[in-house]
């Protein structure tokens, strides 16, 4: 049976939502090993001139622990 632990993160992008969580998983992947799932709990744009500039995400990613 494996142990599997939870860590929760903010990520942004100006790229879209999915560079958002790609970005997250980029960036907990090089301090972490097995990482199995996202899952996205919030989401959030800041918009500027009528235009959304930067995406924002509350992510969860789960990951094995050895």
């Amino acid at each position: 049976m494996a142990v599997v632990k939870v860590i929760e993160l903010l990520s942004e992008s100006t790229n879209g939502w999915e560079a958002a969580a790609q970005e997250a998983v980029t960036e907990a992947s090089k301090t972490i090993q097995d990482i199995q799932s996202v899952y996205i709990e919030n989401m959030q744009a800041v918009v500027e001139n009528n235009k959304i500039v930067n995406y924002r995400l509350n992510v969860k990613i789960s990951f094995i622990v050895k």
